[in-house]
């Protein structure tokens, strides 16, 4: 039996919960005037919800049992480990601040005031009974309950210093986050990670399942380094890694700064409009599901303000569709230089981390418009469709025919038989 060290502090447990929005506040839900169902928003169904073929993160528009909620109050508790070989060099309350009322705000923000994300911080520093190293964390390491060591170990170890303390049962996600300087920096390594949905093979005293939980290592870099637990929790919502990897461990963006799922670090962006459906963040009334042949004229609004329809689905089979969402710069889209029509095409038959979604880019060939910053996926900051601008794809067109004054986009899109 491995013995915890723990050194005997003071415990102190604070609540936060996540600012209530303001009437000037873009992101705020237009709901004057709406119907109960649209100001809660909706889980995707209908023609256009793609089927969900697994029960791992996927672009299914159904989530499997076992994740997080992700709209209405949700709940997580957050603990702080380190190691006698790296020991904290900060507070608790300190690495707390990295991280809150930031991560709270950005959900509030991107869901429309939809997801009330309030995070309760057990702060203390948990001591781990062995070095760093003995544990074995590597990028990619799994949650093993047959090995005594990884991020198996360290889970037992937290629950035995915390679990007669911590009612786990009341929340919906666990966050971890280690001291800083236990591993390498994230420009070298990125070992954040997530284990969601499926249960991990831990349970508390009181039987509630292990799972869910995101253990956060080093410092991201960026104006917003904060959203690396936003990708993280994003996953227990149910949400797909959108980089690739390659056999080389190069990384590839195909999807770029458009979503936190893909890029997570530098400037900050916010979700795509089809992953805010897919969350319950937006309403029947903000979606346009195109399933049927012939020609429609629609008009979308940009994601980064308020009121009128994010997101537009064309569906072309069971597992595949394309989606057309307006972008322009806003409080989380910092990098967005081309403002226009993101058209992408989405997979939910492609495994997380294998390009389920793919950004079409009105501009190949192009350098991009977004090139100062080296975590910026350049050739794709230029990648919206404006103005006499067209993209095809198999029996559909899709034309974007202009501007208006408010912001909005109006697109034609044509879809044979």
């Amino acid at each position: 039996m491995k013995t915890l060290v723990v050194a005997v502090l003071a415990v102190t447990v604070l609540a936060l919960t996540s600012p209530v929005p303001s009437e000037a506040d873009p992101y705020a839900p237009d709901t004057a005037g709406a119907p109960a169902a649209d100001r809660a928003g909706r889980r995707p169904s209908g023609p256009c919800a793609l089927r969900t073929v697994t029960r791992n993160v996927s672009e299914g528009a159904r989530t499997p049992y076992g994740y997080a909620r992700s709209s209405g109050t949700v709940r997580a508790v957050t603990l702080f480990i380190d190691f006698p070989d790296a020991r904290a060099r900060i507070t608790p309350k300190e690495r707390y601040a990295e991280f809150f009322p930031a991560v709270a705000d950005y959900f509030r923000r991107s869901s429309y005031g939809r997801l009330d994300y309030r995070s309760t911080p057990f702060l203390h520093w948990i001591r781990m009974a062995h070095p760093y190293r003995w544990y074995g964390i590597t990028r990619g390491s799994a949650f093993d309950p047959n090995h005594d060591d990884g991020y198996h170990a360290i889970s037992k170890e937290i629950l035995a210093a915390v679990d007669d303390r911590v009612d786990f049962s009341r929340y919906d996600l666990i966050n971890v986050l280690a001291a800083p300087n236990a591993g390498p920096p994230a420009v070298q390594d990125v070992r954040s990670v997530t284990f969601a949905g499926a249960a991990t093979g831990l349970e508390t005293y009181d039987g509630t399942p292990f799972r869910n939980v995101s253990f956060i290592w080093s410092r991201q870099t960026g104006d917003s380094p904060y959203r690396v637990l936003t990708h993280e929790n994003a996953h227990s919502f149910g949400l797909p890694d959108l980089y690739t990897a390659a056999p080389s461990r190069a990384i590839r963006t195909p999807v770029g700064h458009w979503d936190p799922m893909d890029e997570d670090w530098g400037p900050s962006n916010d979700f795509l409009a089809w992953h805010k459906w897919k969350l319950g963040w937006l309403a029947p009334r903000e979606v346009h599901c195109l399933d049927r042949p012939g020609t429609r004229t629609i008009t979308l609004t940009p994601t980064s303000r308020r009121g009128g329809a994010k997101l537009a689905v064309i569906p072309l089979s069971p597992t595949h569709a394309l989606t057309l969402e307006a972008r322009a710069p806003g409080p989380l889209d910092h990098a967005v230089c081309r403002p226009g029509v993101l058209v992408t095409t989405v997979a939910s038959d492609l495994p997380s981390g294998t390009g389920p979604v793919r950004a079409s880019d009105a501009t190949p060939g192009s350098a991009g418009c977004y090139t100062t910053d080296p975590n910026v996926n350049a050739p794709l900051s230029d990648a919206p469709y404006r103005a006499g601008q067209r993209c095809t794809a198999p029996g559909v067109m899709i034309e974007v025919l202009r501007q208006e004054r408010d912001g909005s986009w109006r697109v034609r899109v044509r879809r044979q038989d």
